[in-house]
């Protein structure tokens, strides 16, 4: 009886953390069942272009603590629309050509999508979620997300010391999408005076009173504002639209549009950090490290147990998997009645709202 053969891949955007899982997967399925393990290159696109490559144990020891992936991503490309076409026929033809048993997707709701339509096509999956946004449904903190609300942070400590100096309100743009959980734990984390979540509508002019309020009584005002946050009544800002990419909608540039519309109503001077791609980078936090071990183990077990179609979950501090279809095109936002938004009203933080 033949090892099993299975294919692992990263999808969408990179996060740190991904080499972590890419070490556990490849590891626990060599060691528990003698399985080989091929690396897809450049995610859903080398399936496609058909690059692949070997993973032994020597290939991805001592990665864990790398930032980036080894085996490249891709968030422009996916199987069910590239270049105009479907290759979902193409790709379930050349992994029985390969003689693969199953795929392994890491990836965030837009992966696990695709990953499901591959499912149901013939390409048995298993899922790994991760996402610096933290929304993907099923997954209270997901790979990634550990490192990101750590490097936000440490940007808004910089910002604070800054914009206490000059007397400046400073506004600090993350990365999240239409979801707020890396604006709001790094706000909170780094003591932010205003935070903006695209789960909580704001009002200008309630923004512009804590500025004035903080410039008579501490100089400074330093707000965090998450890229989908958006005005009462309005929408989200948005960078651009790229019709040829799987999220065609790109958010971004709303800091930039607060300066314009806060200085005129405020003394002090307004200035705008947008942190972009760095939210990405660098090593991972030892959290990441550990959580990409122990996620990258759980679809090592389920693809042993067959589990196919489903994706490893992490729901009240406990790992369990729930079916691919069940994460596909959901968001995760933050709940109205969230204990940290309690706790940062409590203690008197602003979501611009009132």
């Amino acid at each position: 009886m033949r090892s099993m053969r299975i294919g692992l891949l990263t999808g969408g955007g990179d996060a740190p953390g991904l080499n972590a899982v890419i070490r556990a997967v490849t590891k626990s399925l060599i060691r528990q069942g003698g399985a080989e393990v091929l690396g897809v290159e450049d995610g859903y696109l080398g399936l496609i272009e058909r690059r692949l490559r070997a993973l032994g144990w020597q290939e991805v020891s001592g990665i864990a603590a790398l930032g980036g992936t080894l085996l490249g991503t891709s968030n422009r490309v996916s199987p069910l629309s590239y270049q105009g076409r479907d290759w979902r026929d193409e790709i379930v033809a050349y992994a029985r050509e390969l003689r693969l048993d199953g795929l392994v997707a890491i990836g965030g709701d837009g992966t696990m999508a695709i990953a499901d339509a591959l499912d149901r096509h013939g390409l048995r999956t298993v899922g790994v979620p991760k996402t610096i946004d933290n929304d993907i449904a099923h997954v209270e903190r997901s790979l990634g997300f550990d490192t990101a609300v750590a490097t936000v942070t440490e940007a808004l400590d910089r910002v604070q010391t800054t914009g206490q100096s000059h007397g400046r309100v400073m506004l600090v743009e993350t990365m999240g999408r239409n979801a707020g959980w890396l604006a709001l734990e790094a706000g909170l984390a780094a003591s932010a005076d205003i935070i903006l979540l695209p789960e909580i509508d704001y009002q200008l002019e309630a923004i512009a009173a804590v500025c004035r309020e903080r410039a008579a009584r501490q100089r400074f005002t330093v707000i965090c504002v998450a890229e989908g946050a958006k005005p009462r009544g309005g929408q989200p800002t948005v960078q651009a639209l790229e019709a040829s990419r799987p999220e065609p909608v790109r958010l971004g540039g709303v800091a930039e549009v607060l300066v314009t519309q806060l200085q005129p109503l405020l003394q002090s001077e307004v200035r705008a950090t947008v942190l972009g791609h760095v939210q990405r980078g660098g090593a991972p936090t030892a959290g990441d490290r550990v959580l990409g071990s122990l996620i990258g183990d759980a679809a090592a077990r389920l693809v042993n147990d067959a589990a196919w179609g489903q994706m490893v979950s992490f729901e009240h501090g406990r790992l369990g998997q729930v079916p691919l279809m069940a994460v596909a095109g959901r968001t995760r936002t933050v709940p109205a009645d969230h204990p940290l938004l309690q706790t940062a009203r409590r203690i008197g933080v602003s979501f611009g709202d009132s």
